[in-house]
């Protein structure tokens, strides 16, 4: 699947699902890593993940496809574009779009430090790293120090 697909596949679900056109470039964006896809308010464009496709297939494409166009079709109408909006929501349930989609690395896959209190050597997984002078432990206090370094 590349570029051209997405294009005609959003093509295709604008018109099938919302019933209106799709005048805007969708793509793949190979950078993307938390995300699934992404709707660009000033461009207009729809960016998806690549990684969504490779590790779930074509539906997870679809579904995201359904979510940013939710996004795009209510911006466009100067309608509630944000989740947390009810414009939003409604339109994800009528088209079936999903609020959210599957991660494709577990928070337990992204962590790259790992730190213990020294008071009561609770464990702290962490992504970024912590400055450890002006954290403590959430459980007692205590100071932290780091357990484990970047895999």
């Amino acid at each position: 699947m590349n570029d051209r697909d997405i294009q005609e596949m959003t093509e295709k679900i604008s018109r099938d699902s919302f019933g209106r056109p799709f005048r805007h470039r969708a793509y793949f964006n190979h950078r993307l890593r938390t995300t699934g896809g992404r709707y660009m308010l000033k461009s207009h464009h729809i960016e998806i993940n690549y990684k969504q496709f490779e590790k779930f297939g074509k539906q997870a494409v679809i579904d995201i496809i359904k979510h940013e166009l939710c996004h795009y079709h209510l911006h466009l109408e100067s309608k509630g574009y944000q989740h947390r909006d009810k414009d939003f929501k409604e339109l994800s349930k009528q088209v079936g779009a999903p609020r959210y989609c599957t991660p494709v690395q577990s928070y337990a896959e992204r962590v790259n430090y790992v730190y213990q209190c020294k008071k009561c050597g609770v464990k702290f997984p962490r992504i970024r790293k912590v400055d450890t002078r002006r954290r403590v432990c959430g459980q007692c206090g205590g100071r932290l120090k780091l357990a484990e370094g970047r895999k």
